[in-house]
């Protein structure tokens, strides 16, 4: 007769469970770190500056003042080529400057005018097909449409201050060789300060605008000095 077998059945604990924690883990330093930088990468947005909006007002008032120098220390030089007098220089140079004055503002309102016209004209258009509210009409045409008036002073002004350096350089000079260096010294002063201006407000090249204007002016001077030269020797004046 068999002696029955004893079997025993070894069942293992489970895993001990794993006490609650009721924080959760908290992110290493790093990628804190990390997360602030993308954070700040995607709110902060660097919109450049659009210098274009300032290119109209900029173009007139640097063309103007640019002008009104140039013309009149051309003037003034070309005129004491032939006449050492200062009382001549001067009264060339105070005619140039109401002259060139008048001239510019009478050109840039006849202009102004000229592109008032065509934009009221479109924007009369956009409004009558419907494609403009009466609001939106009134709002672009506050916006967008010059004032010829506006333009005009600006631009005799603008000419006044720079045909007002190389007057007020010689006027009260009387030796002519100084007097013609303070015309020309004058005047590449604020040749070169114009340039530098106008490409600081626009943007540019400081250097390159500056020297450009400068080489500019040089050149209209002495050809206009040039020539008055040969033509009064010629004609004996």
């Amino acid at each position: 007769m068999a002696l029955p077998t004893s079997t025993s059945t070894i069942v293992q604990d489970p895993a001990p469970a794993q006490a609650h924690n009721p924080s959760p883990p908290k992110p290493a330093a790093d990628d804190l770190e990390a997360a602030h930088a993308a954070e700040e990468e995607e709110v902060v947005v660097v919109v450049p500056f659009d210098y274009s909006k300032r290119a109209q007002w900029l173009r007139a008032a640097v063309l103007g003042a640019n002008d009104g120098l140039l013309s009149t220390s051309s003037l003034m030089t070309g005129i004491g080529a032939v006449h050492r007098d200062s009382r001549t220089m001067l009264v060339a140079g105070l005619a140039g400057l109401v002259a060139g004055a008048c001239s510019m503002a009478t050109g840039e309102f006849v202009s102004v005018c000229s592109q008032r016209d065509i934009q009221l004209a479109q924007l009369d258009r956009e409004l009558r097909s419907s494609v403009l509210s009466r609001a939106g009409y009134e709002e672009r045409r506050r916006r967008e449409v010059p004032s010829p008036a506006q333009a005009a002073l600006a631009s005799a002004l603008a000419f006044a201050v720079g045909a007002l350096v190389p007057l007020l350089a010689a006027a009260f000079v009387e030796p002519y060789g100084l007097r013609i260096g303070l015309v020309v010294g004058s005047a590449s002063l604020a040749l070169f300060g114009f340039g530098w201006l106008g490409a600081v407000l626009g943007g540019a090249a400081v250097v390159r605008s500056s020297v450009r204007v400068l080489v500019g002016g040089w050149f209209a001077m002495a050809v206009t000095y040039g020539v008055i030269k040969g033509v009064g020797t010629t004609a004996g004046i």
